[in-house]
């Protein structure tokens, strides 16, 4: 059992919801980054994304987009987050999943990144241009090495999708609470109930939702329905319009408390519906 197992674990026996707080390493440095991790998890953040700035995130929005470019000028690579994860460990040990295009892990090579970030500390990997229909070349190395596979699901993945991602995702099932990009708006809640529903028929593995959470009242609507809430481009902002402040992490911080406080107590939507 890795962190991530763990952490499900002990908030589902506390009947707590897990919050997933993605930001970018690097920006606006790996230093800064450190500050940010550490005080994300004392606010109340349970998983930790780390984005890796790339250079055509197809997935991400302007926000994100805006973010991985400020990350590369500061010089961040896939190595250097390695090593400083390794180097956070000796500090922190919230669940740490990093999130890449497949174009930089196969430029490291798959069975020397998968072993490298395990022995640096990190927990899963979620690969948003990778379909789980050509995840050989990266899912067996990843099992090997103990990392967490983590596959994405979207509103429009087909039944055999859904089956497969609900089979084969380790850690968590990545829910995309909408079609598009990061940080457009979450609007139809009951859908995602259902099909977070769906999903919750084929697995037993934890359903997260992510894109579109940008408020406490979106996190507090999806801890309804999900058993974990991913919260990336509005922490992202944050970081962004505060780049020169000496409070940056106290201030992105303050946030995601107030993320995690509106995800307490968790109502099954319902019961809260009046359904």
């Amino acid at each position: 059992m890795n962190r991530l197992d763990a952490t499900f674990r002990q908030l589902r026996a506390k009947g707590e919801k897990a919050l997933i707080a993605y930001v970018m390493a690097g920006d606006p440095s790996l230093a800064e980054t450190e500050r940010l991790v550490l005080e994300l998890e004392r606010n109340g953040a349970d998983i930790i994304e780390l984005g890796v700035p790339f250079s055509d995130p197809i997935a991400d929005g302007p926000v994100i987009q805006q973010a991985a470019e400020r990350a590369l000028r500061s010089g961040t690579s896939l190595r250097k987050i390695l090593d400083a994860v390794k180097d956070w460990r000796r500090r922190t040990q919230v669940p740490l999943v990093v999130m890449a295009y497949y174009n930089t892990i196969h430029a490291f090579g798959e069975a020397d990144f998968c072993l490298r970030a395990v022995e640096a500390g990190v927990d899963g990997l979620i690969v948003p241009d990778m379909p789980v229909e050509e995840a050989g070349p990266l899912e067996e190395p990843a099992r090997r090495a103990g990392l967490a596979l983590i596959f994405l699901l979207a509103p429009t993945s087909t039944e055999a999708r859904r089956a497969a991602v609900a089979a084969r995702s380790r850690g968590f099932v990545y829910y995309v609470s909408l079609t598009g990009i990061t940080g457009a708006q979450l609007n139809n809640i009951h859908e995602v109930e259902r099909n977070v529903a769906r999903i919750r028929r084929l697995t037993d593995v934890p359903i997260a939702v992510g894109f579109g959470v940008a408020t406490a009242e979106d996190a507090a609507r999806v801890a309804q329905v999900a058993d974990g809430v991913i919260v990336g481009s509005a922490i992202v902002r944050r970081i962004a319009d505060r780049q020169q402040d000496p409070q940056l992490a106290a201030q992105v911080g303050a946030f995601v408390r107030s993320l995690k406080a509106a995800m307490h107590p968790v109502v099954p939507l319902s019961q809260s519906s009046g359904a």
